[in-house]
């Protein structure tokens, strides 16, 4: 049984190394390519921008004044605002900075996704289904760079993309540990991510805010139909396997605010995670089959598979069965325990040795090539560069407590200053 486990250890090993490594390809275009550009004439078309809001009066003005501070057109651009079971004044603060605002009370469907749904419906009933061309959706915590929209036009009117992600910096990265860990999680999806993505013509995927969807796919849906805990990545997979190309605009630049206390971030990720795992037996099947297609489709939903796919459980999985054997081997020779202790500590050492190593890896280049775009003390990005492979191994313990909880969607407390106005 202990050579099962001796074998077992290395397969997995393998398993893992094979099935991850497209992401070290990944990493070699991004630090060498720059990603697809738009059109130097692009059409200027009509947008919505939408904004989901639950008690966010502290931060949504900000938001709303840096959209009226947009490059573009400003007879092209309405903002719209949900103001979603607020108990604040949201909806008051919202109007004043010149934002439509659409008062929802639904404690039944609670989350974005579905708050998303409604806006779309009272803006479809007041304005008609053809009037926009295609429909920002911002967090209200965001600050927008001031050629956000006029970068984000050039490269949807190419015709390429039924969606488009951004470029997703931090307003608040050196607060601490925890703001760090998500920023660079946030820079290194943007930078190795999707932007390798783009250029070898494989689906991104929308990661919650600063995403542009095509009004197309918005009539064609009857709407925002993407409710589960994560809807973007719910989105996202679903384009991968419709065969629907989202594409990114990396020189389109939002700015997000992190949580910074872990008590939020547990409960943020715990949706997050619980979101993966609806995911996974929702689209398994249908991903499973979109690989078999191959070429870039194949690609597309090989990639969203990994993105969606619990790893960590395997890891914790593999910790499980080693404790079974090591209490079946108590009432064995001495050394037979000593072995099953041995092989458990190994395998703990080098299962967090190298999520410790590959993240740091990654964290590392992307400080290092981002370091211009990141807001901060040297010796801060340089010492969170270290945090940033211990805040991503917390996912082990929060994917295994979605595996057994009941979540629901809980708003995060937002407030962080503007610290980065000044650049966007």
């Amino acid at each position: 049984m202990l050579r099962f486990l001796d074998n077992l250890q290395v397969v997995v090993y393998i398993a893992f190394i094979l099935a991850y490594a497209y992401q070290l390809i990944y990493l070699f275009i991004g630090l060498l390519g720059k990603g697809p550009q738009g059109k130097k004439n692009a059409e200027l078309h009509r947008y919505a921008v939408m904004i989901a809001a639950r008690n966010e009066q502290t931060v949504i003005g900000d938001l709303i004044a840096s959209l009226k501070e947009q490059q573009y057109p400003q007879e092209l651009m309405d903002i719209y605002v949900v103001a979603d079971n607020c108990t604040d004044r949201t909806a008051e603060v919202s109007r004043k900075a010149g934002a439509v605002v659409y008062e929802r009370f639904n404690k039944r469907q609670v989350g974005k996704g579905y708050a998303l749904d409604y806006l779309l419906h009272r803006i479809f009933e007041d304005c008609g289904d053809q009037y926009y061309d295609g429909f920002f959706v911002f967090d209200a915590d965001n600050l927008v760079d001031a050629r956000f929209v006029s970068e984000m036009n050039r490269m949807f009117d190419t015709g390429r993309y039924v969606a488009l992600t951004s470029y997703r910096n931090s307003k608040n990265f050196c607060d601490n540990w925890i703001t760090a860990g998500y920023s660079l999680w946030f820079l290194r999806e943007a930078r190795y991510l999707s932007q390798p993505r783009a250029q070898l013509g494989v689906n991104c995927a929308i990661s919650g805010t600063g995403f542009l969807v095509s009004a197309d796919v918005i009539r064609e849906k009857g709407g925002w139909p993407y409710h589960l805990l994560t809807e973007d990545i719910e989105f996202s997979v679903s384009c991968a396997v419709e065969g629907r190309k989202i594409g990114y605009c990396g020189t389109a630049m939002v700015y997000d605010e992190q949580p910074t206390e872990f008590r939020q971030s547990w409960d943020q990720r715990l949706r997050w995670s619980k979101g993966f795992y609806q995911i996974n037996a929702h689209y398994t099947g249908a991903l499973l089959r979109g690989c078999a297609r191959g070429g870039r489709r194949g690609a597309s939903c090989y990639d969203m598979l990994m993105t969606v796919a619990p790893g960590n459980l395997v890891c914790v999985g593999m910790v499980a069965l080693f404790l079974v054997v090591l209490l079946s081997a108590l009432w064995q020779p001495a050394f037979l325990v000593w072995r099953a202790l041995r092989l458990l500590g190994h395998f703990l050492a080098a299962t967090f040795l190298g999520i410790y190593k590959t993240m740091l890896l990654f964290g590392f280049i992307t400080v290092l090539t981002e370091w211009k775009r990141i807001d901060g003390a040297a010796w801060k990005k340089l010492m969170y560069t270290f945090t940033f492979p211990l805040f991503m191994m917390t996912y082990i313990p929060i994917s295994v407590a979605a595996l057994v909880s009941k979540v629901e969607w809980k708003p995060i407390r937002h407030g962080a200053s503007q610290r980065s106005r000044e650049r966007a």
